[in-house]
């Protein structure tokens, strides 16, 4: 083995930060940028946002410069005017307030305003009002801290028994607890508001509810009997739930219409109901039956370089500070860029998507065409792998709805004339055949799949069957309804 020296020429491609930061900028979504822009802006000097009130915070320190000047000047003149310009005005500082009768006091107390409790708050607030011992309040409080967002109990009797037990130990009080006990505390919570809550199962949740019902409610009775054998009213085999309860069609359909009335899931009504709210980074509108396409100006950072501090940078002066606001503008700039290169890009894939899919914004889901990473990458002229990072966690606002930008990307169907049918649109279209069919004759997935085939959309019955499971529908023998 020889051992030696030697030059080689090669190409390679490398990523320039630049390139790297303009490619991270890409998949992020609004949400993220925003966060990112402000990260930037915390940490390099020469980039500052543009506020749009900047303009008119400028002239009020102009006004407010001039009136400082004019006060100095009356001030120093040989006699002072009866009137001085003063700082404030007397209705900045004094308010008219309205009678009472025009508007009570309590409107504008902050005390008035509701707060909804928790649902264990909620309940506690209720067991704390009965006459309990101690031992019985101790087990109530151990069942509500057992229960679940839907206002079950996610925990055993015995575990409850178990923990009661513990706390008694811990307070070194000797009291023998029976399992008994922690049934009668936990028949009393379940009678309290919401009733049914502490609930184990559905189905005793529904049983409580209708044992609170006053004994003359109509059909209260068809309802406990319909609980009673609640297997086969899950399995929807009405034929057999006729014969085991002796009911006839007409006490069968009440029955059911009542339980249906009631609350399946007692604690949801107390659940937090905080939504979150996806922000648009594209609108779509129609004008003159033309589709226009523009960025969202809401999510639109506006910046700029600083040219307070991009002034102090001398050309020739190579200090440690000249050369860290160099490097700190050339970085304010290269953001700048990028940011502007995502926005860009981004109008011109959302642009390229609602052109092919004009007929979806016009008909709906059932107009939607068959479209793939690759063809708006060649019309755009981008690598696919930058469509696929500018249309990710990215939302077009359109007259029919948000949707994100990988939504319009479908898989194709062959039709009978040789053309291709989107996925979205056969989903749509099987939706709408189920939903117009009869319940009494559900149509099948075979019969599904032989109306999409007169329709021109070549699909085999198990092809049918899976899109209809995306669309979380049941069969056919389980969409059936006798009744």
């Amino acid at each position: 083995m020889k051992l030696s020296l030697g030059l080689k020429v090669s190409n390679s491609l490398s990523l320039t930060p630049q390139l790297q930061q303009a490619i991270r900028l890409l998949q992020l979504s609004s949400l993220e940028l925003e966060q990112e822009v402000q990260l930037q802006l915390d940490s390099n000097p020469l980039l500052e946002k543009i506020e749009e009130e900047n303009l008119n915070q400028s002239l009020e320190e102009l006004h407010q410069e001039q009136a400082v000047t004019d006060l100095s000047h009356e001030l120093n003149a040989d006699h002072l005017p009866k009137d001085l310009p003063v700082d404030t005005e007397w209705d900045d500082v004094y308010t008219h307030q309205s009678s009472a009768m025009e508007m009570p006091e309590f409107e504008e107390r902050e005390d008035n305003h509701h707060i909804q409790n928790s649902l264990k708050d909620h309940i506690l607030e209720q067991v704390n009002l009965l006459h309990f011992s101690k031992i019985d309040r101790l087990i109530a409080y151990c069942i509500v801290d057992g229960l679940d967002e839907k206002g079950f109990l996610d925990e055993s009797i015995e575990e409850i028994l178990a923990a009661v037990q513990r706390l008694l130990s811990q307070m070194e009080i000797q009291e023998d607890i029976e399992l008994d006990e922690v049934v009668v505390v936990l028949k009393h919570i379940q009678r309290l508001e919401p009733v049914g809550v502490g609930a184990r199962t559905l189905v005793e949740s529904l049983y409580v509810q209708l044992d609170v019902l006053p004994i003359q409610t109509e059909l209260r009775k068809e309802a406990l009997l319909l609980l009673k054998y609640h297997q086969l009213l899950i399995a929807n085999d009405l034929n057999k739930l006729i014969k085991q309860t002796g009911l006839s069609i007409e006490q069968l359909k009440g029955g059911i219409e009542l339980l249906k009335s009631l609350q399946p899931y007692p604690g949801l009504a107390f659940e937090n109901n905080s939504l979150e709210y996806q922000v648009p980074d594209v609108v779509v509108s129609k004008k003159n039956d033309t589709w226009f396409v523009q960025l969202n100006p809401d999510v639109l950072p506006k910046l700029r370089v600083n040219s307070f501090y991009a002034n102090m940078i001398k050309r020739a002066d190579q200090s440690v500070d000249n050369q860290y606001l160099r490097n700190q503008m050339l970085d304010a700039k290269n953001f700048i860029k990028s940011v502007d290169e995502r926005h860009k890009t981004l109008l011109k894939v959302a642009s390229c998507i609602v052109r092919h899919q004009r007929e979806f914004l016009e008909i709906g889901a059932e107009g939607m065409k068959p479209l793939v990473l690759r063809d708006v990458a060649e019309e755009v002229e981008l690598h696919e792998s930058t469509v696929s990072r500018v249309t990710t966690n990215k939302f077009l606002l359109t007259p029919r709805g948000l949707f994100e930008l990988k939504y319009f990307f479908s898989s194709h169907v062959g039709t009978s004339t040789g053309g291709e049918a989107s996925s979205t649109a056969i989903r749509a279209k099987l939706k709408k055949l189920i939903a117009d069919e009869n319940p009494r004759k559900p149509l099948s997935d075979n019969s599904l799949a032989k109306m999409l085939n007169e329709d021109g959309i070549e699909v085999a019955r198990r092809t049918v069957a899976k899109y209809r499971e995306s669309l979380h529908i049941p069969s056919s023998s389980d969409r059936k309804v006798l009744i």
